[in-house]
């Protein structure tokens, strides 16, 4: 099964390394690979930056992948998660340090 996508367009302002862009482009890559990729694309985001709408931007701008591309399913999972008040296991391990904290 092939699940490399057209080569998209000039990389996006929220993927300045191309990271997300790449996952798209490799040949049969699996969901662990993505989901690599996917976090070391967010731990390179900028301070501030809103994950979900970035998640949101880069899923709309690769909107041309194959259906079931792993990295889709990440995204959209990010959008979702960080909309819904984050309530991911990042956040509860956020949330049980600050309490240790705190």
């Amino acid at each position: 099964m092939t699940t490399r996508a057209p080569d998209t367009a000039a990389p996006h302002p929220m993927d300045p390394r191309g990271l997300i862009r790449e996952a798209f482009r490799i040949e049969g890559i699996g969901p662990e690979d993505c989901r690599s990729i996917f976090f070391d694309w967010a731990m390179g985001l900028a301070p501030g930056t809103n994950a979900a709408a970035a998640a949101k931007a880069l899923r709309a701008h690769h909107a041309d992948a194959p259906d079931g591309h792993p990295m889709i399913a990440l995204l959209q999972q990010a959008e979702t998660e960080q909309s819904a008040g984050g309530r991911g296991r990042a956040s509860r391990r956020r949330r049980r340090a600050q309490d240790e904290a705190g």
